[in-house]
């Protein structure tokens, strides 16, 4: 949530906040601010958080900005909520010099929350004191061990293969790498391994495979959550390529691509119940349904030809409902029942992005609970299962709200060229986004 500095708005849908204007002494009213449908900010203003509108809210910089990274699952437990939090990323770089790119792990812990419970029994002097205290020991920790990288990052995704954690890169140079990742988790956990790896190690660590075959970059990648090895990649040339995995911790790359689409595929994503099957998007407006047991040219079960006005940016496969999601450069969210696929029509479209969408995920412990991000600088949180209260009389409090979709939760800005986003799959409600402003981690009060 954010709200506008000298005309204070909030930025959440259900929540009106009395607002000032700096030129005409102090005003108060209560109006609500919905992101891309109300004025632009004038001269003056500018967005701040409410931060009781979150949990938790931090911010990180790595220098050269990130387009994509991924969360390396820990060993700290399931189902965390207690804080301050631990968190483990993998990301790449986009430098503008292709010898300044970096592949890294970033430890990022000691992460507390927004708010803070007063001491009981002790007087303003005491509390004073103390919280001085506390604020140095809840300053948030960030620790990186970075790796050369020739060329920038375009996608990063994280997977295991038996112990060891790997991360596949797409690279702008048309190659895709696997790296193993243990040495840098190791060199983040702990001061003495920092200084190994810097004075041994990191000059040293090398992709373990390379494929080159794409010919062209490409932006798609996907790790078989059931299947350990098994990568889909894909490429701006239409390319699709199934990596399977050799007994010598090696891959072979099926030279034939896989047929269908007619421009650049943006993205892949393995079905999360069958070992086989596959969802692709494309610029050419497609979403598609495979079998890799068919013949690549064969393989395509399932197409709905104009599943958006325009590219289709990214999709996302739920892990709990037969449902995937998607979003395009139309600033649209689409939900698509795999039951009723055949139709062509989603069974849900939610327009509130007024620009392209750059990421969306499920949530992964909530059915019906879903993120996005955009290129208009917000990220939204939605929910399928949430109906208006028509008794609650929001549109007569503020008739802007009955513009809003009912199933929006909340609405995130503050970030600049929003590129990614994931929910920590062990930290519940947890969102971490990249931008060119950086690596924000919260988690709102909604969900």
């Amino acid at each position: 949530m954010a709200a506008r500095k000298g005309r204070r708005r909030t930025c959440e849908p259900g929540e009106p906040m009395e607002t000032e204007t700096p030129d005409a002494g102090v005003e108060r009213r209560a109006e609500v601010y919905l992101p891309g449908r109300g004025p632009p900010l004038r001269e003056g203003e500018e967005l701040v958080m409410d931060e009781e509108a979150y949990v938790l809210y931090h911010r990180a910089q790595t220098g050269s900005p990130c387009l994509s990274f991924d969360i390396v699952r820990d060993h700290l437990g399931d189902n965390r909520t207690e804080l301050p939090l631990t968190l483990y990323l993998c990301a790449g770089t986009q430098a503008e010099s292709s010898q300044s790119n970096r592949l890294m792990i970033l430890r990022m812990h000691n992460l507390h929350g927004t708010k803070r419970t007063p001491s009981e029994g002790s007087d303003d002097e005491e509390e004073e004191d103390e919280d001085e205290e506390d604020e140095e020991d809840r300053k948030p920790q960030l620790e990186l061990a970075m790796v050369p990288h020739y060329g920038g990052i375009n996608r990063v995704r994280v997977s295991s293969l038996g112990e060891e954690p790997v991360a596949a890169v797409w690279s702008e140079k048309g190659q895709v790498e696997v790296f193993k990742l243990r040495r840098l988790l190791r060199a983040v956990d702990d001061a003495q391994s920092m200084a190994a790896f810097l004075r041994e190690e990191q000059a040293l660590t090398k992709p373990i495979f390379t494929f080159a075959g794409h010919m062209v970059e490409g932006f798609a990648l996907d790790w078989s959550p059931r299947v350990p090895g098994r990568l889909l990649t894909g490429d701006c040339q239409k390319n699709i390529h199934l990596w399977t995995p050799t007994d010598g911790g090696s891959w072979h790359v099926d030279q034939r691509p896989f047929a269908g689409h007619t421009r650049s595929v943006e993205d892949l994503q393995w079905s999360p119940t069958e070992d086989t099957v596959f969802a692709s998007c494309s610029a050419d407006a497609s979403i598609r349904i495979w079998d890799i047991r068919a013949a690549p040219s064969k393989a395509c079960m399932l197409t709905t030809a104009t599943a958006h006005d325009g590219d289709v940016n990214v999709i996302n496969w739920s892990r709990r409902e037969p449902f995937l999601l998607s979003g395009g450069d139309d600033g649209a969210l689409k939900v698509w029942d795999l039951r009723q696929f055949k139709s062509g029509s989603p069974v849900a479209t939610f327009k509130q992005h007024v620009a392209p969408v750059t990421s969306v995920e499920w949530h992964p412990q909530d059915s019906g609970v879903f993120a996005a991000s955009g290129a208009d600088n917000q990220i939204t949180q939605w929910d399928l299962a949430v109906e208006r209260d028509a008794e609650a009389g929001d549109a007569e409090t503020d008739p802007g709200l009955a513009e809003l979709p009912q199933q929006l939760l909340f609405v995130h800005q503050g970030e600049t060229d929003l590129k990614e986003l994931h929910w920590h799959p062990q930290c519940p409600g947890v969102l971490v986004s990249t931008a060119l402003s950086g690596f924000t981690v919260f988690r709102t009060i909604s969900v």
